[in-house]
Order: structure tokens, then sequence, then C-alpha cells
């Protein structure tokens, strides 16, 4: 998968369908990129870097360095040496000065891939599935060594790559940006998409044109967030799921990012991804080394659907790690949206009883069940239960919701502290903020200093104390705002730009002792919704709630944008009470499932209120869920339609992995008055099979199925929805 020309001085990287080529492209030893794109035989593609006609090497033509410089295709870019694009590395040394210039050292080409400590990473599953290359660079003015690994997996058209920066010198440096991934590529007329939004309405595609300049979008909040997501891709115009080409980029990270494409006068195409450098500057002490966060480079020259096979597969067998990942998640109920925080110990073993009835299986227990918990305005960090609400605690509670036999789950948000609350009024040294300012609240709340050892072992022991008190099985951890008024009594003030990032390296040293204590449990990761699914997160908890608005109609765009680069058993998807309360929109019981049926599925209401006909749609629902989701979960997905496109309907399929099995969802959205069936063609059948609708017994050739379609008669009413099952005869 990956080979060394000696004699070219040129590293190749082939994937499944895709090959990556660079190498050494003048004496001095600079590493410059050739070419990205589908597979080649060829290895000499040096031509492509176009400084081979003398004019530009720095060996040659020394007088107009800068020339080199203003257009080499770097495979990883430095400040201050008369690269005048946007830069991966960028240092600041002892004397003040800016100047980083890195050249070829040694490499190294291995089997296997190495962990990141203290970060999140792919890993190899078995032997030969991943080989990995890292190119040593150093800057011998600053004794800086700089180590580029790229890892290539025998199952995916995925690429890794992470960044080690290493100080062998006597004197500090400081990092004050330093990208995971820089990519340079000649403009092909691209689009540039990105996945926007806010709370409730997360992760919406959206295209734009590649104007000269910066193009790209950020998150400073200290979380991935939801108003963007650390995620791009350069496409041709026009894309379709079969069709155009495509270059994709996700960061396995949960803080704040920068992701941009820069497209200078020459028409070269940067790309650059990683921490974002607002706010961060990080010490490098001599002997200290800082790893940057991995990113994932996926190339696909037959549209989005590649894409986002790649990607999909690539988490699935690479990132997570949960004894969940192949297994049926248990059918849940929240209590959230049917009590909110009124309720006891008798109304939630109620919501039990009834939805044992059902064949739920397990209960989850929200916020408000700790401390002075009677609203959102006080009591986080106070986690001791409040036993006026359930008497005998979570024990007896527990024990009661097993009874019924329901597993049972618990809501968590221990990043986070209330300024009324016992903990604050014990350590107001313990949350974000600035000596001398009023910190700014969000939700009434205020973010614990987690990089400092007393509060982080503060936060685990809370944690870990709860969910030893009793058989929990599940635990839902939230996190419901941005970081800012940064300052940690913990760090001096030459070294308050470390706070964002170790902040967040704090999170995952948590979640990892969460994960390694309680080994079988099952986390699911939330932070007012969306505002933190990501793949850095992932690497810790199989599934994270999707978006607090449970709509169903929102929930077509953005379940739409989620699975363009996650697998559908990674989103946390529930059915909820209409009228739903993020939208006040009414939708029919049998299409929230239906949509729910898309990612983990359970509920979100209270379960004491059901009518009659509801009790026997869940029954019915929980019945399909069974049936159909170890196909959700290992099978490959397909967009077949987009309601964000045309405006009408929605519609995906699943196929299982041997071909046997196929699911089509169709939502009719808006109803148009007069019209015929819809033509639904399906994707990445062998046109070879057949298949026979279950419900109509009708049997089709796939070939009949890709380029002809399957008709869908048209509905009345908005939010109609239909489920078509087919397998192979």
């Amino acid at each position: 998968m990956i080979k060394y020309d000696d004699k070219l001085k040129i590293f190749k990287l082939d994937t499944i369908n895709t090959s990556y080529i660079f190498g050494l492209d003048d004496e001095a030893g600079y590493l410059c990129h050739y070419y990205y794109g589908k597979k080649l035989e060829s290895v000499d593609v040096r031509y492509l870097s176009r400084l081979y006609d003398g004019k530009y090497l720095p060996g040659v033509n020394a007088r107009d360095k800068n020339g080199f410089s203003d257009v080499a295709p770097f495979e990883f870019s430095t400040g201050g040496i008369g690269d005048f694009r946007p830069h991966a590395l960028e240092i600041i040394d002892k004397n003040g000065s800016i100047a980083c210039e890195l050249f070829y050292d040694s490499h190294r080409i291995y089997e296997g891939k190495e962990a990141l400590t203290g970060l999140p990473a792919t890993f190899s599953n078995k032997k030969g599935d991943v080989q990995t290359l890292e190119i040593t660079l150093k800057d011998k003015i600053l004794k800086l060594a700089v180590k580029l690994s790229y890892s290539v997996f025998s199952d995916t058209d995925a690429i890794v790559r992470s960044v080690k920066v290493i100080n062998e010198g006597s004197d500090s440096v400081n990092i004050t940006k330093i990208m995971s991934l820089s990519l340079d590529l000649d403009n092909e007329d691209f689009d540039l998409l990105s996945l926007h939004g806010s709370w409730g309405r997360e992760r919406t595609m959206e295209y734009r044109d590649l104007g000269h300049g910066f193009t790209g979008v950020s998150s400073q909040r200290g979380v991935s967030s939801h108003q963007e997501h650390p995620f791009i891709a350069l496409t041709s115009k026009n894309i379709t799921q079969t069709e155009g080409s495509v270059y994709a980029f996700n960061l396995v990270y949960s803080g704040s990012f920068e992701a941009v494409a820069h497209r200078n006068q020459f028409d070269l195409v940067r790309v650059l991804l990683g921490i974002s450098p607002y706010n961060f500057k990080w010490e490098l002490k001599p002997g200290d080394e800082f790893i940057a966060p991995e990113a994932v480079m996926v190339h696909s020259f037959k549209g989005l659907s590649a894409m986002t096979t790649a990607f999909h597969e690539l988490y699935r067998n690479h990132l997570i790690r949960s004894p969940y990942l192949h297994k049926k998640r248990p059918v849940l109920i929240n209590n959230w949206e049917g009590t909110y925080f009124d309720f006891d110990t008798e109304k939630l073993v109620n919501i039990a009883k009834e939805a044992a009835k059902g064949g739920i299986e397990m209960l989850v227990m929200d916020d408000g069940w700790f401390g002075n918990r009677f609203d959102d305005n006080r009591a986080l960090g106070d986690w001791k239960v409040n036993e006026e609400k359930l008497p005998g605690g979570l024990k007896e509670l527990v024990r009661r919701v097993n009874d019924l036999g329901l597993k049972f789950g618990i809501w968590m948000e221990p990043e986070m502290v209330n300024p009324d609350s016992d903990l604050y009024r014990a350590h107001p040294d313990w949350a974000f903020e600035i000596p001398g300012r009023d910190p700014s609240l969000s939700r009434n709340q205020l973010v614990l200093d987690i990089t400092r050892q007393e509060v982080f072992d503060y936060v685990w022991n809370c944690v870990e104390s709860t969910l030893k008190s009793a058989n929990i099985e599940y635990l839902k951890w939230d996190m419901n705002r941005a970081l800012c008024d940064i300052y940690s009594a913990g760090l001096p003030a030459d070294r308050q730009g470390e706070i964002m990032h170790r902040y967040v390296l704090s999170v995952y040293k948590l979640q990892e002792k969460l994960i390694t204590t309680f080994p079988e449990f099952l986390l699911e990761n939330c932070s007012s919704g969306g505002g933190r699914f990501d793949p850095g997160m992932l690497y810790y908890s199989p599934q994270i709630w999707t978006s607090d608005n449970t709509d169903a109609g929102a929930r077509l765009l953005i379940q739409e944008g989620t699975a363009l680069i996650y697998p559908l058993s990674t989103m946390g998807a529930h059915v909820s009470v209409c009228p739903n309360h993020a939208m006040g929109r009414n939708t029919p019981f049998e299409t929230r499932g239906n949509v729910a049926l898309a990612g983990t599925f359970g509920y979100e209401l209270d379960t004491t209120k059901f009518t009659d006909e509801e009790r026997e749609m869940v029954k019915e629902q929980v019945k399909t869920y069974h049936k159909y989701n170890d196909l959700v979960r290992e099978g490959d997905y397909y967009r077949l339609a987009s309601l964000r496109e045309n405006g009408v309907y929605d519609a995906w399929m699943v196929k299982s992995k041997d071909d046997k099995e196929i699911l089509v969802t169709f939502v009719l959205a808006n109803k148009v008055c007069n019209v015929k069936g819809r033509k639904i063609k399906l994707l990445g059948l062998n046109e070879a099979y057949k298949y026979v609708d279950e419900e109509t017994k009708v049997v089709y050739g796939a070939d009949v199925l890709s380029n002809a379609g399957i008709l869908i008669s048209d509905m009345w009413g908005d939010y109609q929805s239909k489920l078509i099952h087919l397998t192979k005869v």
C-alpha cells in the first residue's frame, strides 16, 4: 500500500481506488506534493509540481528563492520563509522570529499504526490491514523535528494523517499554529462543501464557490460546535451521489478548529485542517513534543456516495471501540421531553411500566435528579441524589425499574457548574473566570477548569461514585455551553494560550477513564444536542445525540448532513411527542418512527400519556427496529433523494454487505397536489441480482431498480412515509 522509490525519492500511498504521491523536490530536501487522485500504476509524476523547468528550484535559481516558496506545493508548509500562503506550522523562537524551514531527514514504513498519546486516533484491527509512513523533517537552526505520519487502510479509501513536533534544542519555542493536514492542489473549478448550523439545526450541507483568497469554516468555541463542523470538501461543480470529484477532510478532534481552502493568484489551492490558532500558543520546552490531532482525507471520483462509504468504513472499522459497535442498542425511553424537571420515583416507575408493555428496554433518567435541581439555574456540580424526589436514592429507583425488566441509564453534565451550587460556593476558582471580570453565563452555568488536577479528580469521583451506586448501564454525558472567559489559575500568564487544547485533552482523559473503568457500559455523548458530534468523541462513545431537535421533519436535514460522513449507528435518534417541543409541528407517529430508525432508535416522551393507538404503534415500531437494526447498523448507506435539494421529499437506503437485503425509506415532507408517483433509483446494486418487495411480492431486477427505479405512489398529507423492504431472490 505504501512504496518508496529511492532513486526518484518519491513516496506513493495507494488505497483501494486512489493514489497519493509526493517526494523530495530539490537537493536541499524540500518535501513537495505531486498527485492525489484516481489510482495510478506510474510513480514518477514529479513534473506535476511545475518546478522542473529550473526556473524556481533554489538550487538552480538562488537569486529568486521567493519565487519557489510562493508556488511550491509543500507537503507541510511553514511561515516566515517566503511562502505567503497560509501555513501549517508557525513558530516563535527565543528571538521572536517566526521563520521555520523544514527539510527531509529520514523516513520509515511499518505495518500497523501507533496510538497518539492522549488523543483519539484510528487503529489497526488485524495484521496487514494498516500500513504507516512516518517522515521526519527538521529545521536545523531551530533544532526542531517534525514527524509527519500517513496511514493507509486495506478496507477503505481514507488516508489518515497526524503531526508530531519535537524540540531537540536547548531553548524553548512557542507553537502558535499547527495544522494536522496541509494539501496543495490545482484548482479544478471547485466548490467548497461544508456543514453549517446552529442549535436545533446542526450539520446542514452547504456549497459555495471557491473564489480567490480564504474560504472555510472554524470554531473558536472550545467545542467542534453546532455552528460549523470540522469537515470541508472540495467538489466539482454540480456533483451528485454517483458522478463528480470530491476531496474531503475531517478532523478527529472535539475542540476549536480551523478548516480552510486558500486559492492564490496562480489558482493553486491549499487546504489546511487543524486546531484553531485563535487563542492558541503552546510552549515547547527542550525535549518536549506536541502531538496534533489526527486528520482524515478521502478522495472520490465517483461522487459523494463513494466518499460517504469511505468515511463510514473507516469510522466503523478503525475508530469506534465500544463493545456496542456491532450490537443492537437497547430501545430506550428518556424522560426529558416527557417530564423535564417535574418527576419523582413514582412518575418514573409509571413511565417505565408503560414502556415495558411496548417492548422498550431501558429507562434513562435525564436532568433533575441531584442536589437542589428543580430548574436549569442551579445545582450543577452537586452530584448527590435528591432524595425528596427519589426516596431511597438511585439504588431503590434502579431496583424497581430493573424489576420491571428494564435496564437503567442516567444523565450527567460533569464539565459544568452553576454559580448557585454548593460546589461553586466552596470553590469559585474552579470555574473558568477572568480575574476582575464578570463571567459570561450561558444557560446560567460556567465551565469547570478540568485542566487542573484537583478539579479533574472531583469530576471523575462524582461520575464514578454515581455509576457505581446502582445497576446503571448507560450514561448520557452532556455539555451545554461553549468555552469563554478563558483563564486558569493552574497556569502562568505566558501559558494561558494552552488552556483550550488542554481542556479537550482533559475531556478525553475523563472519557478514557470512564470506558476503561466501565468497559461494558453504553456511553452516549451529547452537547446541547449535536454541538460536539465529531470523530474525536466517537472514539469514546459509539453514539452521539444528534440534535436536541427531535422533530422528524427537521431531523431529515440534520440526519442527511450527519450521515454524509458518519455511520447511521452513531446517530442518537428518538420518537418524540407532538406538537414537537422544538418546532411546534405535528408529524405522524409512523413517520417519527421511520425517521428515528435511521439512527439508534428510542423514545423521548411520557409513555403514561399514550393513546391506545399509540401504544399499539410503539409495539410495532419496536418490532420493526429489531427486524431492521442489524441491516441499518451494519449495512452500506446510500442517499437517494434530498429534501434540502428538491423541497418536497427525502429518500435513503441501506444495503446489507452480502447484497441480500435492502431497506428504502421515503418521506413525503411537503405534499404537492395532483402529481404522479415518484421514481426512486437505487444505488450500489449488483445489476445481475433480483429482489422481491416484501409487501407487494413484486420481483425486480437490480438493473431495473438502478436504472428505471422503484415507483412510490403519491401520499395524502405532509410528512407521510414508507418503508420498502427488498430481499434477494
